[in-house]
């Protein structure tokens, strides 16, 4: 049937995306496809309502290489895929809402707004007072789904989880995968349910008091089932460099519509999954040279498509370019957090004792505590040795909650032999009281899942690719890990996992009768989100409201603050115990009128501590070793 350039309820102005299938007001399907070098464009309905058809599609009357058409044929749940000119071969929609056997079969038609939101009274969420879950689907819980997803949702809320920060779902070829190898970018992986899935959990979150962000690649575009180039060649820019394949073109020539591509995409995922935010991954593999970057457009479209939800967008860059936290007015792209890499790589020497490889600019030392507490970063544009030049931009005026600090991440625990956590390598004692610094310090903390419970399940890299690919996955990733030199030696090799191998995938997989088995972990975590959300200081960090000093090698103090409320300390001991006399630190003395009362400690034995001696005696402090002991000011009773 020859298709119909628009009808009355989907004109332009009408279409929620520049591409894609979109259903009308009275039934049919608008489709839409940038293919510029195409003299003809067809949609072939391979199955499902209206199939079998074939609707070609005119050129858009601008010019701008679009086509487009109207067919009354088709409906929701039609499949189909895109002829272009004479090639026997048919191809999926880049901008397909839903790919139900993979990236390499057709695309299916979605309506957005068959779905029952009662989340009509949610208004979104800032970056203040967050508490962040870093989840991958597919491993979160046995069955690997949505719907196993949502049922943890109410366990998540009980313990003050309030945002959940999910890896990336565009879909990706294979049968499991971390998801940044996406190819279909618009369409939620059908590994983990269907689209309306991810609306539900979406929805049962919102209903939870939980916020959902996702993690999307704007960076590259995965090895297998990307059909980019088949609609036009300006999909990607060969003048830019980039680390996992073709760079994607934000400046070169016909970069509008590629531009308006990524765009559409951050709108889509607010707009038709209600979704709290974006996290936006490697932001430095971000290649634009344009007046308008366009890490600034995907903040504007994503926030207008929040209408009158307010909304959190988190970046993560290597580099440390705090332009992209700062606000439009001066310079930057309006984004509001950055992952702070420092952190966790000061955390992890303290705990481990290793700084070797991209480790070896942090020493654990109690001075880069002090210093990521009061000013995030910790590289701000000093030289650094790893990479043999500077590292870093100016933070020191942003705000403590632009920060997200973790001890861990998806990447940062499969960048060991085995996909240990630290809590796995490191001694109990020590490992509580960095947490207590991760959950207390003024930054945004992140935990990754099942960090909660002290999970002792690895966390692996996995990915199921065709055999000639996943050759390269296994020998790239050997050659990543090689800058490990304790991973390069010999006998080292036979310990790492098959990254194509389902027993890796399934490993990686937690074990929820961990809340059980390491309850005193779960309990530490539960009582520090509990301190972090409910105490007024804690639970506000405001800038500059924190000092801090060294008190002996292994040890510091962080002092809050606070004229309302009263100040807060936090006492750190990463090494024996230490009896301090004399005392000359004056961040030790208690305000006027007020003494020094212990609120909470990770030597508790409810966390299987050895319990806390008041570490402000008569004589002097005496600080417990690998211990946090928080205290608040308060007048002593008589």
């Amino acid at each position: 049937m020859a298709a119909r350039l628009w009808n009355d309820d989907l004109g332009t102005s009408k279409r929620q995306l520049p591409i894609g299938a979109e259903t009308g007001g009275e039934g049919g399907v608008h489709f839409r496809v940038w293919a510029p070098q195409r003299k003809t464009v067809c949609v072939v309905l391979e199955s499902g309502p209206g199939s079998p058809g074939l609707t070609p599609l005119e050129p858009d009357p601008e010019d701008q290489g679009y086509h487009f058409g109207f067919s009354d044929q088709a409906s929701s749940d039609t499949l189909y895929r895109y002829q272009l000119d004479d090639d026997p071969i048919h191809y999926p929609d880049p901008a397909s809402r839903y790919q139900p056997d993979g990236p390499h079969g057709p695309s299916q038609v979605v309506n957005p707004q068959a779905f029952p939101w009662t989340d009509h009274q949610w208004r979104g969420v800032t970056r203040q007072g967050q508490i962040i879950y870093e989840m991958h689907v597919g491993t979160f819980t046995k069955e690997g789904t949505w719907q196993g997803a949502k049922h943890e949702l109410q366990e998540l809320a009980s313990i003050g989880i309030t945002m959940i920060e999910v890896m990336p779902v565009a879909d990706f070829p294979g049968r499991f995968g971390w998801g940044y190898d996406g190819v279909g970018l618009f369409a939620p992986t059908w590994l983990y349910g269907l689209p309306d899935d991810m609306r539900s959990f979406v929805n049962e979150a919102h209903a939870r008091g939980i916020a959902v962000i996702l993690d999307v690649v704007y960076n590259h575009i995965g090895p297998d089932g990307n059909y980019l180039s088949a609609f036009s060649p300006w999909y990607f820019n060969p003048q830019h460099k980039n680390d996992w394949g073709d760079a994607i073109n934000f400046d070169g020539e016909h970069c509008g519509p590629v531009r308006d591509f990524f765009t559409a995409n951050a709108r889509y995922w607010i707009s038709e999954f209600h979704l709290d935010g974006l996290r936006l991954d490697a932001t430095q593999e971000i290649h634009d040279i344009s007046s308008q970057h366009i890490l600034r457009e995907v903040a504007h479209s994503a926030r207008g498509a929040a209408v009158n939800r307010n909304i959190v967008l988190v970046a993560e860059n290597e580099s440390q370019k705090t332009r992209l936290v700062r606000s439009e007015k001066d310079g930057g792209y309006g984004l509001d957090a950055l992952w702070n890499d420092d952190f966790h790589h000061s955390a992890l020497v303290a705990l481990t004792g290793r700084n070797e490889a991209y480790y070896s600019d942090y020493l654990g030392t109690p001075q880069e505590f002090v210093s990521a507490a009061k000013y995030g970063y910790l590289y701000q544009g000093q030289w650094y040795r790893w990479q043999h030049k500077p590292r870093g931009t100016p933070a020191l005026d942003l705000p403590p909650t632009a920060f997200v600090n973790f001890i861990q991440n998806h990447d940062q625990v499969a960048n060991t032999a085995r996909g240990e956590r630290p809590n796995m390598v490191a001694t109990a004692s020590k490992y509580r009281a960095v947490t207590a610094l991760l959950m207390l310090m003024p930054g945004t903390p992140m935990l990754f899942q099942g960090q909660e419970f002290g999970a002792t399940t690895p966390f692996l890299y996995f990915c199921d690719h065709k055999a000639e690919i996943s050759k390269q996955v296994r020998e790239g990733r050997a050659q990543f890990l090689a800058q490990f030199p304790s991973l390069s030696l010999p006998e080292m090799q036979g310990v790492f996992n098959d990254p194509g191998n389902p027993h890796t995938f399934e490993m990686s997989k937690l074990d929820f009768s961990e809340r059980q088995k390491n309850a005193p972990s779960y309990q530490l975590h539960k009582d520090l989100v509990a301190l972090r959300r409910s105490d007024p200081v804690f639970s506000n960090p405001r800038p500059r409201a924190v000092d801090g000093a060294t008190l002996g090698p292994d040890a510091f103090v962080l002092r809050y603050f606070s004229d309302l409320s009263g100040d807060r300390l936090l006492v750190v001991n990463l090494g024996t115990d230490l009896y301090l006399s004399p005392s000359p630190e004056p961040l030790l003395a208690p305000p006027c009128g007020n003494a020094w009362q212990v609120i909470w400690s990770s030597e508790s034995p409810v966390y299987g501590g050895l319990g806390t001696f008041p570490p402000a005696q008569d004589d002097n402090w005496r600080i417990p070793g690998n211990a946090a002991v928080a205290f608040a000011a308060e007048v002593p009773h008589d």
